[in-house]
């Protein structure tokens, strides 16, 4: 460690020497945090980060609401998963991704070949306390959107549950979640974590 080095940056320099060529991505459900907190991590490992939602609108120059609304859920899925494929493809990163996006195999598998996993998992209330502030998410335009939300807890967690790396996110400071992320990271790439997993 040099004088100018924090303990932090140790571990960040560690985590990033040991994810070599591999992107983070991270996955969960809308309002998790993947955004804010991806950025944060991406500025502490000091790698570029994307917002594989905000591509996908650039791309097609329409939000994600407009294209739910005009070509439905199949078609924005097919063009979320080139959007992502060819975002890993782009080199290492950290990279932010849509609700959906882990729940499609092909995606998932793109994933686990090129990157490390990491879900933001929050509970309910949490989730809606965030997402309520925006009216911008195609899914929960429903007279009953937490029973919505319950629905894809559902169907959603045991899926997310197959991340690499799972850390709990709640009302805390980015920069805490975000240093929780890196620990995290840290203890599932370090020799005793590559040891665990060869079990």
């Amino acid at each position: 460690m040099t004088l100018q080095q924090s303990p932090s940056e140790v571990q960040a320099a560690e985590v990033l020497r040991r994810l070599g060529t591999r992107s983070v991505v991270f996955v969960g459900l809308m309002g998790a945090g993947k955004t804010a907190i991806g950025r944060k991590v991406a500025q502490a490992l000091g790698i570029p980060f994307t917002d594989s939602d905000q591509e996908i609108e650039q791309v097609s120059r329409m939000t994600i609401p407009e294209l739910f609304e005009l070509y439905g859920e199949t078609e924005f899925r097919a063009l979320e998963q080139r959007v992502i494929f060819r975002l890993l493809d782009s080199g290492r990163q950290v990279l932010s991704t849509g609700g959906g996006a882990f729940m499609n195999a092909q995606t998932r598998e793109a994933i686990t070949r090129s990157a490390v996993s990491v879900w933001l998992k929050a509970d309910v209330d949490t989730l809606m306390a965030r997402v309520m502030k925006k009216q911008n998410r195609p899914l929960l335009k429903n007279p009953d959107p937490r029973a919505v939300m319950l629905r894809l807890i559902e169907e959603r967690y045991p899926v997310y549950g197959l991340a690499d790396v799972t850390v709990p996110t709640r009302d805390e400071r980015k920069e805490v979640i975000a240093a929780e992320v890196i620990d995290a990271l840290a203890d599932m790439l370090s020799d005793r974590g590559c040891r665990e997993e060869a079990r």
